[in-house]
């Protein structure tokens, strides 16, 4: 893939798609049909919500065979623009056939290394502009192989009063919550919005919050890899990242819920009723006779 060879020699996809070219005659179907095929194999896959997984090897989960036919299936089904390297999502699913055994390789082997994150502007509906984070398409099949493995472990761990970036979740389930305390008897609403949240996580914390429940080194050492990864800005400059971890990757969400799980406990400790929606917060109190401060959001 032009960009994925280039990059440090690490990770080289020789028969892989040049990025924008033929666009128009392409026929993502073989792809599509192989990821099918493969992703019904027999491997160490997807472990099921609040399994037993045996965290000391989940490497070898991540790059099993049906685990990265599944995660490449869900970018092409989230589709998404291309990254720095140019590469769309379309011909990186028809080239899967030749492209998955060499990633598969490439992660055992330990020459993975992810690549520039092409940085986007986008409009914030209250005005201003959020900062999108877009990696290229094969970093993103990677982010999302290694949230295949991870989100079953952290999921049941998380708070119930946190709903976004969760599965059977969502602002649905957010606003029944608040109903819900409303016909308790709060009445007052605190709306908090946690300032420049993805792009100020610190990284080491979030990596020992990670490394309290992942203990096979290798996936640490990627998810560092991953949120160190330099930001290519419109203009062409790049930027190295010191903290934050970017929207627009797979993993993002689930690293920002395993970061806000610990407000999530400390509000609770402190015995008050909240909803949490990613990085945003509504402190809700009781009656006023009551007394004490109750998030929600």
């Amino acid at each position: 893939m032009k960009g994925a060879g280039a990059r440090q020699r690490t990770f080289v996809f020789a028969d892989s798609p040049q990025g924008g070219k033929g666009q128009e005659s392409r026929d993502e179907s073989r792809g599509k049909r192989f990821l099918l095929h493969i992703a019904k194999g027999k491997s160490q896959g997807l472990p099921a919500i609040g399994a037993v997984v045996d965290t000391t090897r989940l490497w070898e989960a991540v790059a099993s065979p049906s685990n990265l036919a599944r995660a490449l299936l869900n970018v092409l089904r989230n589709k998404g623009a291309a990254g720095v390297d140019g590469c769309s999502v379309e011909e990186v699913a028809e080239e899967a056939p030749a492209l998955l055994p060499k990633l598969r390789q490439a992660l055992l082997g330990g020459d993975y290394r992810p690549g520039d994150i092409r940085r986007v502007w986008i409009p914030k509906p209250g005005g201003g502009q959020r900062g999108l984070g877009i990696p290229n398409v094969v970093d993103r099949w990677v982010q999302q192989a290694v949230l295949q493995i991870l989100e079953p472990i952290f999921e049941p761990t998380f708070h119930p009063s946190s709903h976004g970036f969760r599965s059977a979740r969502g602002a649905h389930t957010a606003i029944a919550e608040a109903k819900q305390h409303l016909a308790q008897g709060h009445r007052f609403v605190v709306d908090i919005d946690l300032s420049k949240f993805f792009d100020r996580v610190h990284h080491d914390r979030l990596l020992s919050r990670l490394g309290e429940r992942v203990h096979d080194v290798r996936i640490l050492r990627l998810v560092r890899r991953m949120l160190k990864a330099k930001v290519v800005m419109p203009e062409g400059t790049k930027v190295a990242t010191e903290e934050g971890t970017p929207q627009g990757g797979p993993l993002s969400p689930l690293l920002s819920n395993i970061v806000l799980d610990e407000w999530d406990r400390e509000l609770a400790r402190r015995g008050l009723a909240f909803v949490r929606y990613a990085d945003d917060c509504a402190p809700r109190a009781q009656r006023a006779e009551e007394g004490p401060m109750c998030v929600t959001g």
